[in-house]
């Protein structure tokens, strides 16, 4: 999800409380609380967990990649971590040809064969506008086999073009070489035993500004409800979070429902955030105003049938079509090897 879906999905958790909403006509910032709670886990995450991340293998392509030297690179590293049993962070770095001008190239990790793939793309500006026709010359797609099961936790393939380049932990887990992308996000930051600890140290620091303690303790809690609320809409994802950080250092499996750039889940999460704002402020009013049943069903029910039932749509045909551009990859790969055995 993106930072306006958790922080509005914060402040919406603090509008169910009677008591928040009062202390809101009053003047007081409580349901912001709910909100700062909400954008907390990722801005630790992107404004310092990651400058502390070390990796054993730095990928620079150069202003002329090639794709077999980041291919080779990548499948070193892997085969390093799944031989030695030693986990290797590696970090790709993006190429930047001017000041609002980049190179793309694609990064994918075939698990049906145990294939790392990279290809390199077409211009693009900082935008991720492509232009088209600018890919390099001849430029095809380079596999390197590892021979190995491949376990992938995020996706399998990987657009490296703007800023900062994608990292990688490839690690050993058993007989299959699992491929964790960002390592550094959603990791300790993700926790609900974090979050509860968050919440009793914003209460604790609303109480000492303020000196009063009731309030205190309604800030904490809606500070620890919209952190939560962040890693639980997180999990929902691909990525999965430390739930239990510090009992535990590994990630748990995200759902696997949505991607967090994904237009349709977050303009509903900011959208029914937003709905339940209204009603929790009507509702909660001296004179509330809104037909709750038809309000609910209207503003709420409609835009989840349409747009829910289109992203359902359209994620099955995405999947119908990685599915045949799979069959196609393994007919080719078949058409190739023939020739070699009747030889």
């Amino acid at each position: 999800m993106k930072g306006i879906s958790h922080f509005i999905t914060g402040i919406a958790i603090a509008t169910f409380f009677p008591e928040i909403v009062r202390q809101a006509e009053l003047g007081a910032l409580l349901p912001m609380l709910g909100g700062i709670g909400g954008i907390l886990p990722d801005t630790i995450d992107f404004k310092l967990a990651r400058y502390w991340e070390r990796y054993d293998v730095s990928i620079d392509p150069g202003l002329e990649p090639n794709a077999d030297v980041i291919a080779d690179a990548l499948v070193t590293a892997m085969q390093k971590a799944y031989a030695e049993g030693q986990d290797q962070n590696v970090v790709v770095h993006t190429i930047r040809l001017g000041v609002d001008l980049w190179r793309e190239y694609v990064i994918r990790f075939d698990s049906g064969v145990g294939e790392v793939v990279v290809k390199i793309g077409p211009l693009v500006n900082t935008g991720q506008v492509t232009y088209v026709g600018t890919e390099p010359e001849g430029a095809q797609e380079v596999r390197r086999r590892i021979d190995v099961p491949l376990v992938h936790t995020y996706s399998d393939a990987y657009k490296v073009n703007i800023f900062s380049g994608p990292s990688f932990r490839f690690a050993r887990e058993g007989d299959q070489l699992v491929v964790h992308f960002l390592d550094w996000h959603h990791r300790w930051t993700h926790s609900l035993i974090l979050a509860l600890g968050i919440g009793l140290v914003i209460g604790l620091f609303v109480g000492l500004v303020t000196n009063e303690w009731v309030l205190a303790c309604w800030g904490g809690l809606v500070t620890w409800l919209g952190y939560s609320g962040h890693i639980l809409e997180d999990q929902l994802g691909h990525m999965g979070s430390n739930l239990f950080w510090p009992l535990t250092e590994k990630r748990i499996p995200g759902l696997g429902l949505i991607h967090a750039g994904d237009a349709i889940p977050n303009f509903l999460t900011v959208w029914t955030s937003l709905a339940l704002i209204l009603f929790n402020l009507d509702r909660f009013s001296e004179a509330p105003r809104l037909p709750q049943v038809n309000y609910l069903l209207g503003v709420l029910g409609l835009p989840w049938l349409v747009l829910g039932g289109t992203y359902v749509m359209g994620k099955i045909r995405q999947r119908q079509g990685e599915l045949s551009r799979e069959s196609l990859r393994q007919a080719e790969r078949i058409a190739e090897a023939e020739p070699a055995e009747l030889a």
